[in-house]
C-alpha cells in the first residue's frame, strides 16, 4: 500500500465503503436465513447455503483469476478460517432460530469492538484514545437496543456469545491473511472448507423441501454471504480493522429495516436511540480517519 497521506486517505474511505455494503448482504443473508429457519433443518439449510456460496464463488474467482487462484501459501490458515466460518454461521443460525432480527445483530455488532481489542493487543496496531471512545459508544448504542435484564436477555443468548467467539477470531484472522494471500483465494478456500465441515453432518438431518420460497430463500444466503464476505476481505485488504470496525456497526441499521419490511417491527425509542448513537459514531470515525491520514 503506498505511503502517501492522500493514497492512504483513499484506501481508508475506499475500505469502509466495501465494508458499509457488505454489511448490507450480511442483513439479507441473516433475513434469509431466519426466514428459512422455519421450514428446513438447520444443518441442511447451512449446507445449501454453502454450496451455492462454494458454487458462486468458485464461478466468479476461477472466472476472474483463473486457476492460480487454487494455490494457496496459507494452508493451516485457510482452514483455520474455514472452520471458523463455519462455527460462526452454525452458532448464528441456531440464534437466529430464538432472537429477532434486531437483537440479533446488535449482539453481534460487538464483534468490531472484540476485534479492536484484539488488534491493539495481539496485531499491536496504534489504536487513539478518541477512536476507543468511539468503538465504545458504538457499543453503548448496541446496549441500548438489547437492554440487559430485557427479554433478549434469556438462555438463548449461550448461542450468540459462542457465535461472538468464533466471530472475533474469524475477522481478525482475516485481518492477518489479507496481505499475504487474494481475498479471491482465501473466500475460494473458505467456501469449501465450510462447506466439508458441514456435509459430515447432512446425512442425518436431510428432508425433502417442496416449497420454492425455501429454494430461493437457500439461494439467496449463499448469494449474499459470498458477496459480503468477498467485499469484507477487500476491505480489510485497503485498511485496518480499526479502521473499518465502527462502520460494521451500520448491520444493526440495514436488520432494522429487515425486520421493519418483513416482520413489521418498528424499533422503540431505546432502539432508535442506540442506532443513533451507532451512526454518529460512524460518522465521527470517518471524520476521524480522513483527518489521521492527512
Amino acid at each position: 500500500m503506498s505511503t502517501s497521506p492522500a493514497a492512504r486517505r483513499r484506501a481508508a474511505l475506499a475500505g469502509i465503503a466495501l465494508a458499509v455494503v457488505a454489511c448490507a448482504f450480511f442483513a439479507l443473508l441473516d433475513t434469509a436465513s431466519k426466514l428459512v429457519s422455519v421450514g428446513v433443518p438447520i444443518v441442511m439449510a447451512l449446507w445449501m447455503r454453502y454450496v451455492f456460496q462454494s458454487l458462486l464463488t468458485t464461478a466468479f474467482v476461477l472466472q476472474r483469476a483463473g486457476r492460480s487462484a487454487l494455490r494457496t501459501t496459507q494452508p493451516r490458515f485457510q482452514a483455520l478460517r474455514g472452520a471458523l466460518f463455519a462455527m460462526t454461521s452454525l452458532f448464528g443460525f441456531i440464534s437466529l432460530t430464538a432472537l429477532p432480527l434486531a437483537e440479533f445483530t446488535a449482539i453481534v455488532a460487538t464483534v468490531p469492538l472484540c476485534v479492536t481489542v484484539v488488534a491493539a493487543l495481539w496485531l499491536h496496531q496504534p489504536v487513539s484514545p478518541l477512536r476507543w471512545l468511539l468503538v465504545v459508544a458504538g457499543l453503548a448504542g448496541t446496549l441500548a437496543i438489547i437492554r440487559p435484564g430485557g427479554e433478549a436477555f434469556t438462555w438463548a443468548l449461550l448461542w450468540p456469545l459462542c457465535m461472538l467467539a468464533a466471530g472475533t477470531g474469524y475477522q481478525v484472522l482475516s485481518s492477518k491473511m489479507a496481505g499475504q494471500e487474494s481475498p479471491a483465494t482465501t473466500q475460494l478456500y473458505t467456501s469449501w472448507i465450510a462447506t466439508a465441515l458441514v456435509s459430515l453432518g447432512v446425512p442425518f438431518f436431510w428432508q425433502p423441501v417442496s416449497d420454492p420460497w425455501m429454494w430461493a430463500g437457500m439461494f439467496t444466503m449463499g448469494l449474499s454471504s459470498a458477496v459480503g464476505h468477498m467485499l469484507l476481505l477487500n476491505a480489510y485488504a485497503r485498511t485496518t480493522p480499526v479502521v473499518i470496525a465502527p462502520f460494521l456497526y451500520s448491520q444493526i441499521g440495514f436488520a432494522m429495516l429487515a425486520g421493519w419490511l418483513v416482520y413489521r417491527h418498528v424499533p422503540d425509542a431505546w432502539s432508535m436511540a442506540g442506532i443513533a448513537a451507532i451512526v454518529l459514531s460512524g460518522a465521527a470515525s470517518a471524520w476521524l480517519t480522513v483527518r489521521e491520514t492527512r
